[in-house]
């Protein structure tokens, strides 16, 4: 994780939406006010601009991630799963919910036309604040693992699938310690991972891959030119880092 920011969901997915880091959006904890993000759009902002006519799908279970909830949406015009939250229904509800989400995930990605979506499963941490990263954790892993292979067959599935070519790009926000928690600065806590597929992720992964790449790739697996006024701080996936 870049050290510009906190182990916290709120900065983290708003340098994987916008490119920018937490000096450049601003938000340096789940407390989203105060935010630049009207300075700097979401690749799927930019997906909307640059191909007038396409389709994008915002999917959370977090609400600030796609509600006005503590000075969100990061993704404007995303859809909260379910509509009223979840955040004091316990853990069951959150099974539940998202069971829910992948259902709707699955409907939208294997059968509508769109150019570029971001699905989000807030499970796992969830689990983790509450329980720690004990046997519960790994269950909360694996079903969200299992729910992405169901969005990821319905997409194989397409009736269209044979004249298409599909990107993934799977993150984590930041890690846990032992007992659940993160905002920290330990090892744990500062671990994520980033993983992908698709014609345009080179066969070798690049050293120093970081959360603020995850935009400009987007934007080129699609073919879109990165403007150099836009300020981006990641490269894509196949763009060595020069060294200083």
């Amino acid at each position: 994780m870049d050290p510009s920011g906190p182990t916290i969901s709120g900065p983290v997915w708003a340098t994987v939406a916008t490119g920018v880091l937490p000096p450049v959006h601003r938000i340096f904890d789940n407390d989203l006010h105060g935010n630049q993000l009207a300075a700097h759009p979401t690749f799927l902002a930019r997906v909307e601009h640059a191909r007038p006519g396409a389709r994008t799908f915002a999917l959370a279970d977090w609400p600030p991630l796609v509600t006005t909830d503590h000075g969100g949406p990061i993704f404007p015009g995303g859809r909260l799963i379910p509509p009223g939250g979840t955040e004091h229904h316990g853990l069951a509800t959150w099974e539940q919910c998202e069971d829910q989400l992948a259902d709707d995930a699955v409907e939208v990605l294997g059968r509508q036309d769109v150019h570029a979506a971001f699905v989000y499963f807030v499970g796992p941490d969830a689990v983790a604040h509450e329980l720690g990263t004990g046997p519960e954790y790994v269950h909360a892993i694996e079903a969200t693992d299992a729910r992405m292979g169901r969005i990821l067959a319905a997409i194989r599935a397409r009736a269209t699938a044979a004249t298409e070519e599909w990107t993934v790009v799977v993150v984590t926000d930041h890690g846990h310690r032992d007992e659940g928690g993160h905002g920290g600065d330990s090892p744990e806590e500062r671990t994520a991972w980033i993983a992908a597929s698709g014609p345009t992720v080179p066969a070798t992964p690049p050293e120093g891959l970081a959360h603020a790449d995850i935009h400009p790739h987007v934007l080129t697996a699609l073919g879109i030119d990165l403007d150099p006024s836009w300020g981006l701080t990641g490269r894509p996936f196949d763009v060595d880092v020069q060294p200083a």
